[in-house]
């Protein structure tokens, strides 16, 4: 199978905002939240600081430091992205697509408000 300019484009922006939602998004707080320890720090003017530290051992210790690693997150992100592609490539693409343009809609929602604030 050739593999067109499109499809790779739809394949990176599938895998990019796939990486984002595991990473970034809240709406999947709830995958994460398994791998992390909350920690609160005070700050040098009494505020109260949370910060989400992976855990340090075992197999969360590992998902952890991959959740909090958006590279790291990517590669396996596109690996899964790619498989889907080339071994299911019927049922998949309508996935890829929705995810490629969700993708290229928050780029431009992040260039459009980097616009707004000049």
């Amino acid at each position: 199978m050739e593999l067109t300019w499109l499809e790779l484009f739809i394949i990176v922006l599938a895998s990019f905002r796939l990486t984002r939602l595991l990473v970034y998004d809240q709406i999947t707080q709830f995958i994460r939240s398994p791998f992390f320890n909350e920690v609160e720090e005070v700050d040098e003017f009494g505020q109260k600081e949370t910060y989400l530290v992976p855990k340090n051992r075992g197999i969360r210790g590992f998902f952890g430091q991959l959740l909090s690693c958006h590279w790291c997150t990517g590669v396996w992100c596109s690996i899964f992205i790619c498989s889907l592609f080339f071994v299911y490539h019927s049922i998949a693409f309508p996935l890829l697509l929705v995810l490629a343009v969700a993708g290229l809609a928050s780029i431009i929602e992040v260039l459009v408000q980097k616009w707004l604030e000049d």
